[in-house]
């Protein structure tokens, strides 16, 4: 496969020069809690992050979801809601200097989102959700679309061409496992070259990667071991991004805690995986 030019994905941050993502640009990291809990706890973790990757020249944006829609069932914790999410990310936006992202799942949300979040974010399941995805390539936000579990990354071709096909010029694509068998994901790496031959920057979800979707009865569980393993294979590869849920306490997060890193062990993990990619 011939090696493909990768336009540079810029990412505005307040107060300071927009983040470049793609080839011979730093190393992003998308990190933060699955959904935001609370004020306190998103900004330890944005604040945390944002030291850590500044002293290791990393780029880094803080995600949260102000509403995670997909849950496994009913009672299961969603986060406080569009006002009131997207209120405490303006506030860490503003306060700590740094970029948000977060989910966005029906057309409702979109204007909202985009007057707060850096990037606006497509999960998974929604993938393929035309008026979804038209109307964030519209608002000129950088947009960071999840292959479906149940997408095979030359089909992620057709999610391109409907956003650059509404204007879209700011496209990111994150490899976050596909289903295989019940309540388990595969990580094929030949979807990280394969998508990364359109033209867009890759980012690899590293967390996601290890759920077990459903694989708790009422949530999902994940295997935290796989984490780093995956997470160094993906970045010999070749990628331009790493997306991780953190958490100070995973086994006490709300949501996807089983597949959460500890915030105390990131910077480690950032280091090896440096090496990894300085070596390729």
């Amino acid at each position: 496969m011939v090696e493909p030019i990768i336009p540079t994905v810029a990412i505005d941050r307040p107060n300071s020069l927009p983040l470049l993502v793609g080839s011979g640009q730093p190393l992003l990291l998308i990190g933060g809690p699955c959904a935001l809990e609370s004020e306190e706890l998103a900004r330890r973790v944005a604040g945390t992050l944002q030291e850590i990757c500044a002293r290791l020249g990393i780029s880094y944006v803080f995600k949260a979801s102000f509403d995670k829609a997909n849950r496994t069932s009913l009672e299961a914790y969603r986060g406080p809601g569009l006002q009131e999410g997207l209120t405490i990310l303006a506030r860490i936006r503003s306060d700590l200097g740094v970029p948000v992202i977060s989910d966005i799942h029906d057309i409702t949300q979109v204007s909202a989102a985009a007057e707060v979040l850096d990037i606006l974010q497509i999960p998974a399941f929604l993938c393929r959700q035309t008026d979804l995805l038209t109307a964030a390539a519209r608002t000129g936000k950088p947009v960071n679309v999840k292959k479906g579990q149940f997408v095979s990354p030359w089909d992620m071709q057709n999610v391109v061409n409907k956003l650059r096909g509404a204007g879209g010029k700011k496209i990111m694509l994150v490899e976050r496992g596909a289903s295989f068998g019940y309540n388990n994901l595969v990580v094929d790496m030949r979807s990280l070259p394969v998508m990364r031959s359109f033209g867009c920057p890759i980012v690899y979800d590293a967390t996601h990667s290890v759920q077990l979707p459903g694989g708790a009865g009422g949530s999902s569980d994940g295997q935290r071991e796989f984490i780093v393993p995956l997470a160094r294979a993906a970045v010999a590869v070749g990628i331009d991004g790493l997306f991780m849920e953190i958490h100070p306490e995973p086994d006490k997060a709300l949501c996807d805690g089983p597949n959460s890193i500890p915030l105390n062990e990131i910077e480690s993990i950032l280091v090896q995986l440096l090496r990894i990619r300085e070596a390729s």
